[in-house]
């Protein structure tokens, strides 16, 4: 199982660091589409496994909207620093307003409202339906859409989101040697029987380690502390975001969301302390550090 893991650690970490510190956010955001796509797949099914049957169509859509919105308001985060693409330039210049996030829930408020209204599924399913199909749109596909306005940020976003990235992916590591090696305490038993406190520390320390290396040596012009910061309310959140996640499958009865990456299980298995430390990390940015910046 180990060497599973490492071996899809290897193929797929090259390409996302590619992605993020290569291309524009426009592609950043399509290549989110598509993990997020899979992953509300999977969140379906897990819902499925209860008997709880989403309005999968809208919710897509509705998700897919959410990507637009933080597209769009990211490029207006760039258009105000004088960069961004020349299409959202020329669109800004006739001042044609796009979709906001607020615009897109209550779109999908609405459209969750007709579809229980209209649909011809057994009443008993209205409720686990809007329930399935709400969350998957809040606890999955909105979290995740916050990748876009990291990478985003003039001069920093890809940075920034590359940090968002090593963070998790140190700390999950940490968390998973450590604990197999000297695990002994259980941190969550109900939810996670095999993650301890030994490996829960050592996520925070190594999240906070290669956070210091990245300060040091890395290309984000932060001030220490702030960088810190954001590796502790990131690497809290990816924690979070994991144990989360073992609930929905403890829910739902499974080991694993799917199967779709060796020795990870599926994607979510694979992003869930992601969902969370994005937008931990934008909102940091945006509430703490932009201010006194």
């Amino acid at each position: 199982m180990t060497w599973k893991r490492v071996a899809t650690a290897l193929v797929l970490i090259p390409a996302v660091i590619g992605l993020v510190l290569g291309a524009r956010t426009a592609w950043v955001a399509s290549a989110l589409t598509a993990v997020m796509l899979l992953a509300l797949v999977e969140y379906f099914a897990l819902g499925e496994a209860i008997g709880h049957r989403a309005y999968k169509v809208w919710t897509t859509v509705s998700a897919c909207l959410l990507v637009v919105a933080q597209y769009l308001a990211a490029m207006d985060y760039a258009h105000a620093a004088g960069e961004g693409s020349s299409f959202h330039r020329m669109i800004g210049s006739f001042a044609i307003p796009g979709p906001s996030v607020a615009d897109v829930l209550f779109l999908f408020l609405m459209g969750i409202a007709i579809a229980t209204l209209a649909t011809r599924r057994p009443l008993v399913e209205a409720l686990p339906a809007a329930g399935i199909s709400s969350s998957a749109l809040l606890l999955v596909a909105l979290p995740l859409t916050y990748a876009i306005r990291l990478h985003g940020i003039s001069l920093a976003g890809k940075w920034l989101l590359l940090f968002a990235l090593v963070i998790t992916w140190i700390g999950d590591t940490a968390a998973y040697f450590v604990g197999r090696a000297i695990g002994r305490h259980r941190f969550a038993p109900h939810l996670s029987p095999n993650k301890t406190w030994e490996g829960a520390v050592a996520s925070f320390a190594g999240s906070l380690a290669v956070a210091w290396a990245m300060a040091h040596w890395g290309r984000v012009n932060v001030l220490t502390v702030h960088v810190l910061g954001m590796a502790a309310a990131g690497n809290v959140a990816g924690q979070m975001g994991d144990l989360l996640e073992s609930a929905y499958k403890r829910s739902a009865g499974v080991k694993d969301s799917g199967a779709m990456l060796p020795g990870h299980g599926g994607i979510l298995d694979r992003i869930d302390a992601l969902i969370l430390t994005f937008p931990v990390v934008w909102y940091y940015w945006l509430w703490i550090y932009s201010p006194r910046a």
